[in-house]
């Protein structure tokens, strides 16, 4: 077998028909994970790719799928591609913003399918305390876990900047630890299980969220940064590429770069990276 020399990491939000921000549409998502499916590719769980991290071999040509936040879309339009083709991604959950609820329809099963907002409208009905018009339900959750098109890791419980909203030091620790702490137990309560995963909100990381990431479980942290995933990158440190809404072979191109160490360095090199 001819084993990954670097991972891939995929980062998406929206699969929706609504334009906007951080947002592919459902044509353009089917097509990458056609792609996928065709041309041979793996797509991984992400203790997979903390077991490349660690040493352990992969097949050549592995990739990580991963959404931030949890949006509606991803189960009205995103679970049934996955399921379409066989593939599987992992969400990163805001788990304050999850409530509970019947199942909604998804793409394909025949019935009126629930409105998904851009991302200006999800991050206004979040705001306005209708998280549950936009964001996926606990039963969602579950079905797609059951499923097998999505596992579900921490994007902490609140989404908050705490090192924009805290005056001291002391209480953005405090405040990132108790936020930590409450989506590890909501996940626990919810699904039975509680990773060393964690997604950043908004990217954004400082030495202090490092610390307490660490203290409260937390070995391996995703970045919105451009950076190859190779066995030699800190599992604290994990770079992500950021989709577009293109089908005219951007995909498998930057695909191309981001599995090669040498391509993939001269690519970053050129970028300033």
């Amino acid at each position: 077998m001819k084993q990954a020399k670097a991972i891939p990491v995929l980062m998406y939000h929206h699969v929706s028909p609504s334009p906007g921000l951080v947002t592919v549409s459902p044509q353009t998502f089917e097509h990458n994970m056609r792609w996928l499916a065709e041309n041979g590719w793996t797509t991984l769980r992400c203790d997979d790719l903390a077991g490349f991290l660690a040493g352990r071999p992969l097949p050549d040509k592995s990739v990580l799928v991963t959404f931030d936040d949890g949006y509606l879309d991803n189960w009205v339009y995103a679970h049934p591609v996955l399921q379409r083709y066989g593939q599987q991604a992992t969400l990163f959950t805001i788990t304050g913003w999850i409530g509970d609820g019947a199942v909604r329809p998804h793409d394909g099963c025949g019935q009126p399918l629930p409105a998904t907002p851009d991302h200006k409208g999800c991050k206004r009905a979040v705001d306005e305390g209708r998280a549950d018009e936009v964001m996926m339900r606990w039963s969602e959750i579950e079905a797609a876990r059951a499923a097998g098109t999505f596992e579900f890791h921490s994007h902490t419980h609140s989404h908050a900047r705490w090192d924009k909203l805290c005056a001291s030091r002391e209480d953005k620790r405090a405040q990132l630890a108790a936020d930590l702490a409450q989506s590890r137990a909501t996940l626990q309560a919810r699904l039975g299980t509680v990773s060393d995963h964690l997604c950043w909100p908004q990217g954004y990381f400082d030495d202090d969220y490092l610390a307490v990431a660490a203290e409260a479980g937390f070995r391996h942290l995703y970045t919105v940064d451009k950076a190859l995933n190779t066995r030699a990158t800190s599992p604290r440190h994990i770079g992500r590429i950021v989709t577009k809404d293109r089908s005219d072979g951007w995909f498998g191109r930057r695909l191309g770069l981001y599995r090669s160490p040498l391509l993939g360095r001269a690519y970053l090199a050129l970028r300033g990276k």
